[in-house]
């Protein structure tokens, strides 16, 4: 019985012909044009988060700075800088944030 089976399955075995190659070639080609657009899209999207996270966190320490001396506000972000509150005041893809001194608003430019 066993070896009925075994030549059973050998000798059914068989090759992809070459235009069932072709058609995976082409679903995964199609698959890829759909895929690629919306990972570039998405590579915006990261990058706008990016910066809002970025934002929050230095107002954060601006409040954490106000804190710490006693409701002043810090005169420039350097300040933070300076003070170890923040390592980095810029966003992801390297621009300054603003600062707005009279409130202590932090912002993307």
């Amino acid at each position: 019985m066993l070896k009925t089976l075994r030549k059973l399955i050998l000798t059914s075995e068989r090759g992809f012909t070459l235009i069932e190659m072709m058609i995976v070639l082409l679903i995964i080609s199609i698959l890829l044009l759909i895929a690629v657009p919306n990972m570039t899209k998405s590579n915006a999207v990261v990058t706008d988060k990016s910066t809002e996270a970025t934002v929050k966190l230095v107002q954060s320490q601006v409040a954490a700075y106000q804190m710490d001396h006693d409701g002043s506000l810090p005169a420039t972000l350097d300040d933070l800088l300076t003070g170890n509150y923040v390592n980095s005041i810029t966003t992801s893809n390297g621009t300054e944030l603003d600062y707005d001194t009279a409130t202590g608003t932090v912002s993307a430019p």
